[in-house]
């Protein structure tokens, strides 16, 4: 598929791939899941839901997050400071996306494991 208009316009292989990037990389798939299932959440309940992120990561991905518009932060000018993230309501549009993807991994990822078994198997050493 190529986009069309001026010349030179770039060409589009996938029409999802943006949304791929947005919503799948590494970390952001863990948080937003968590802050839809959980609700407002401080950074450091975060912390500790998603276990293995690091904090710098953490930061730069609520911050990224927060950029594409799929949470929202909210900053409580108390003492100590006090901010909670939430799940934004274009972010919460991606829950049906996110309860699909979880049905169809509870379906198939046995085939999926045993369909790596199988080619690990009879794969040349």
């Amino acid at each position: 598929m190529q986009t069309t208009g001026t010349p030179g316009a770039a060409e589009v292989a996938c029409p999802i791939s943006p949304v791929v990037d947005i919503v799948f990389s590494r970390w952001t798939t863990p948080i937003l899941w968590t802050l839809n299932e959980f609700g407002r959440q401080r950074f450091v309940e975060l912390e500790r839901r998603i276990a293995t992120v690091t904090p710098k990561v953490l930061t730069q991905r609520l911050r990224q997050l927060e950029r594409d518009g799929l949470i929202t932060r909210t900053y409580h000018p108390e003492v100590p400071p006090r901010v909670e993230y939430e799940i934004s309501d274009l972010g919460r549009s991606l829950a049906p996306l996110f309860a699909h993807l979880a049905t169809w991994a509870s379906a198939n990822l046995g085939s999926v494991e045993r369909a790596r078994h199988d080619y690990d198997a009879r794969a040349p050493r």
